[in-house]
């Protein structure tokens, strides 16, 4: 589980694709990044989430500004993300999972993205940068006004939303210690959704399915 408060931003450094079955039996992607947390901390198999996109680390180097990883990347991971458009020289937030004894200052993040956005316009606004997305109507329909959203990974508060789009607004603090502030138009972005809005719409159509 994450909580979705960016604590580092990651570089890729290098992405393999292995059709051949040297690392695994069907074959994988393998991504490299380079980091600021420190290696001593990251025990093999640790969970980061990579602009909100949970990957377990299978290799790790200490380097001089931090730590260089590698982890593996599913065909589905690839399909549900945008981690299938990344290049060498990246960059993207990262967060550790959260421990029993972290503080909780945004909220339960699992690191699954539901699936992909699109950022439509930017704005400032009162010294805020007002940011609308565009996201498929399915996900809409679980995005409210003042709800929780997680946008690569970032956890934020939803300030409109309508049938096709919704809006956030980001401090200058954000803007900087995330890569959000460096969104365009066009871009695309990782969505999770409130986990309570996806259990809600999963119940709902269980129901409506019996009835």
């Amino acid at each position: 589980m994450f909580t979705g408060i960016i604590t580092d931003k990651g570089r890729v450094v290098s992405i393999d694709r292995d059709q051949s079955g040297k690392r695994s039996e069907w074959g994988d992607t393998r991504m490299v990044i380079d980091s600021g947390y420190e290696c001593d901390s990251i025990a093999i198999g640790a969970s980061i989430a990579h602009d909100g996109a949970c990957m377990t680390v299978v290799e790790k180097n200490k380097t001089e500004s931090g730590c260089r990883y590698a982890f593996d990347v599913s065909d589905e991971s690839l399909d549900k993300t945008t981690l299938k458009s990344w290049k060498v020289g990246r960059l993207m937030n990262l967060e550790r999972a959260m421990t029993a004894a972290d503080e909780l200052g945004g909220h339960l993040v699992s690191g699954h993205v539901d699936q992909i956005g699109a950022l439509m316009t930017r704005e400032v606004q009162a010294g805020s940068l007002k940011l609308v997305f565009s996201a498929p109507p399915d996900l809409m329909a679980m995005i409210a006004p003042k709800g929780s959203i997680t946008i690569d990974g970032v956890s934020l508060t939803v300030n409109t939303a309508d049938s096709a789009t919704f809006s956030v607004n980001i401090i200058p603090h954000t803007a900087e210690v995330t890569t959000l502030g460096q969104l365009q138009p066009g871009d695309k972005v990782n969505l999770e959704i409130d986990l309570i809005a996806r259990y809600v719409a999963r119940y709902l159509s269980q129901m409506k399915d019996k009835s």
